[in-house]
């Protein structure tokens, strides 16, 4: 191939998500990222678990002098649009993440570089032998150089048994057992890389279908019979025919079975012990890996036919040929104007921006109920007010204990030039409760000073509440006091 058409192929490659993943200015932080939340073979994450292990992971990363300013929701819409990360709906309807083929093969060479494992092994040259000389035995057209191949695999093999009946053959060594089975392991991770490969292949395929139905000016009859010739096509485009003759092989009873036995007796071998833990692990789930990778292909097929079918019957398609018929004569007329109309030429028409802004769901912030809350403190109240006119009424109705109330004010008096009710409440307990604090307004009636404004007052009543009230503000005395205890003593 000439230097130019080589140049060419690669200038095309470097558009690809691969060698832009591998070439963007801070590929080590996203392949180490992608690497531990997505590793090859785990399930998909939520958007939510993903954005929070990332988020965790880029304070660490910032404080160990990576410049990353931006935050984790938005490198994941960048993965996302270069085409490092494919985004699907859970059954729950929630957005879910995975590495997309891409990615995983960006992942690989890197690892490929930093594991320094040697290239040439034994097991890989035995391998390329054995596929050659199988090739070589299928495609001869001879009846009789087959049958003379044949017959020398079967001395071969007579050979061998009789070795093995002699005593004289020895096993594999560990060393070399570790290595072909480490090999066994790459080719493995490779196969189920390609089911996403395959994957990928399908819904690109099932786009150009859809925009070949938009394009189609038939009828619906003519489309429907489109849609089940072009799911035909899937089934039998490249990816399509490859995936199912794999599958044919995995599914195979008696293939499946001679697989389960011969990595159980692998795995029970002594060198298998040699091996890693995600390497036992590997070699455990084989089987099961390869049917679900290839499960999740079957499901993108079905969703594809199903999604296609419900396209046509829908007569969605009709729509989608309208608004592309308008698009096109949009561009004609505007190629049409082109040589009349300059682009900072006025046209005589205002026109406004539109603009909408697009969020991913998983940058959506939850509502905390916790903000919301109404502060459940409860002041508590002023006590009632108690007119002096409901005062005479209560003492009519009441027997009070005046003697010990005189006794209680002269006491205080005897120390304090005026005092009040609340003063007095505090000195002395109202002993009959209400009672009490409605006698010392009638005394403080007849006797002190009813100046404006309230006071507060609080007793505890007879059956042990706290109870509060405002009352008028009364003032007793001394002066006042000494001159009514004068008056009595020259009365008698």
């Amino acid at each position: 191939m000439q230097p130019s058409a080589q140049a060419q192929i690669y200038r095309d490659l470097r558009q690809r998500p691969t060698w832009m993943l591998l070439a963007a200015a801070n590929a080590p932080v996203v392949l180490s990222l992608l690497q531990t939340h997505l590793p090859e073979g785990a399930p998909s994450l939520p958007a939510s678990l993903l954005v929070e292990r990332i988020a965790r992971d880029l304070e660490g990363l910032r404080a160990d002098g990576f410049d990353l300013p931006q935050g984790a929701g938005d490198y994941l819409a960048d993965w996302l649009a270069a085409g490092w990360l494919e985004r699907s709906l859970s059954p729950d309807g929630e957005e879910v993440y995975e590495l997309s083929a891409a990615a995983v093969r960006a992942i690989r060479f890197a690892q490929g570089l930093a594991e320094q494992r040697s290239v040439a092994t034994e097991s890989r040259l035995g391998l390329v032998i054995s596929e050659l000389v199988k090739l070589s035995e299928e495609t001869e057209g001879d009846p009789q150089a087959r049958i003379e191949h044949l017959l020398r695999e079967r001395g071969r093999i007579d050979s061998k048994i009789e070795a093995v009946r002699t005593g004289h053959f020895a096993p594999l060594t560990a060393d070399r057992a570790l290595e072909r089975l480490r090999e066994i392991l790459a080719l493995s991770a490779e196969l189920a890389a390609d089911f996403r490969r395959v994957r990928e292949d399908f819904r690109t395929l099932n786009q150009t279908l859809r925009e070949q139905i938009v394009e189609s000016e038939g009828s619906r009859a003519e489309v429907l019979e489109a849609v089940f010739a072009d799911l035909d096509l899937i089934a039998d485009s490249e990816a399509g025919t490859t995936f199912r003759a794999f599958w044919r092989l995995l599914t195979d009873p008696r293939g499946s079975a001679e697989l389960e036995a011969a990595l159980a007796a692998v795995l029970g071998r002594d060198f298998a012990a040699r091996l890693e833990r995600p390497e036992r692990r590997a070699l455990y789930g084989l089987t099961g890996t390869l049917l679900e990778r290839g499960g999740e292909v079957h499901e993108v097929l079905y969703q594809l036919a199903r999604g296609l079918k419900q396209f046509v019957q829908s007569r969605e398609y009709r729509e989608q040929r309208r608004i592309s018929r308008l698009v096109k004569a949009a561009q004609r007329q505007a190629l049409a104007l082109k040589g009349r109309v300059q682009l900072r030429s006025a046209i005589g028409r205002d026109l406004a921006l539109t603009g909408s802004g697009i969020r991913s769901v998983s940058q959506l912030r939850l509502h905390d109920p916790s903000l919301d809350a109404t502060d459940g403190h409860i002041d508590a109240a002023d006590g009632p007010d108690i007119p002096l006119s409901s005062i005479a009424l209560l003492v009519s109705q009441s027997e009070i204990d005046f003697r010990t109330l005189q006794y209680h004010i002269a006491d205080l008096l005897d120390r304090h030039e005026q005092v009040t009710v609340a003063d007095l409440l505090a000195r002395f307990p109202a002993e009959q409760g209400l009672g009490s604090v409605v006698g010392y307004l009638a005394i403080g009636v007849r006797e002190g000073v009813v100046s404006e404004g309230t006071e507060r007052v609080a007793w505890r009543g007879q059956d042990g509440v706290e109870r509060a009230a405002r009352i008028p503000r009364v003032f007793f005395i001394r002066a006042n006091a000494h001159d009514r205890d004068g008056r009595k003593h020259e009365t008698q």
